[in-house]
């Protein structure tokens, strides 16, 4: 079970099959299990990295060491204990504050660039507007399961539902922490993307309530080159709900980046 130790935390990885290095990054509702359907997949072009955020899964942190501002750090630690110059880079949600951060400060170290559900910390005024709208557009969903979920398919797969309740109930980080991802330390304005010349695709679900679309249209507009692939019917976890597609529009984009 390898491990690596960071400032405040020990981050838990794992790697899977060979090729070309890509990373897993997940997001704040899951761990490195999360990505169930995806490493069986690209295991097999891939040399697979799926680690838990510090707090999450096996890895572990204080409370008080749960900072957003450090995920690129222990990113780096981990390609660094695998001898790996450079990776493409997949994140979903919570991960995109691991990949965004971690290609602007190590370009030449990232080869492409997924953004999944996710500003990555980029901070617009529609980034802005929307978390403010969070809790409210929750509300007049009135629906009785995770928000990180399409009502669609929470209706239509309990069993898939209930997977995605147990795999999150296996982190230890409190809901209250999460809300550091949006504090000051770990905004991206948009001018600090002037120079990004990381192939970067985005992924939207039309249904995703907390970043839908007019917020993801705003981070792929914000970011210089970025694609914009809409998944219409998916909610925030793309990966989870739509598994085919999502390897197959992740797998065309990496391969025109090798």
């Amino acid at each position: 079970m390898p491990t690596v130790a960071t400032p405040g935390a020990t981050i838990y990885y794992e790697t899977h099959g060979a090729g070309p290095a890509l990373v897993l990054a997940h997001g704040a509702g899951g761990n490195r299990i999360s990505w169930w359907q995806q490493v069986p997949h690209f295991a097999r072009t891939f040399r697979l990295i799926v680690l838990d955020h510090r707090g999450f899964g096996r890895s572990t942190c204080a409370e008080g060491d749960f900072r957003p501002a450090r995920f690129p750090d222990d990113l780096a630690a981990v390609l660094d204990a695998e001898s790996i110059s450079r990776a493409a880079l997949v994140c979903q949600s919570m991960g995109g504050w691991t990949g965004l951060p971690f290609a602007l400060r190590s370009p030449e170290r990232v080869a492409a660039l997924v953004l999944c559900a996710t500003p990555g910390g980029l901070w617009n005024d529609e980034v802005a507007r929307g978390v403010r709208e969070t809790n409210a557009r929750i509300a007049a969903a009135r629906i009785d399961h995770t928000p990180a979920l399409g009502a669609a398919f929470a209706r239509r797969r309990p069993d898939m539902r209930h997977l995605y309740d147990q795999i999150g109930a296996l982190n230890a980080i409190s809901l209250q922490s999460l809300a550091r991802l949006f504090e000051p330390e770990v905004r991206i304005a948009p001018a600090r993307l002037a120079g990004h010349r990381v192939p970067t695709l985005v992924l939207s679900g039309s249904d995703d309530l907390l970043f839908p679309p007019e917020v993801m249209r705003s981070v792929a507009r914000d970011i210089p080159g970025a694609a914009l692939e809409s998944f219409d019917g998916a909610g925030h976890s793309i990966y989870f709900e739509m598994p085919e597609r999502f390897n197959a529009a992740v797998g065309e984009f990496l391969a025109k980046h090798p």
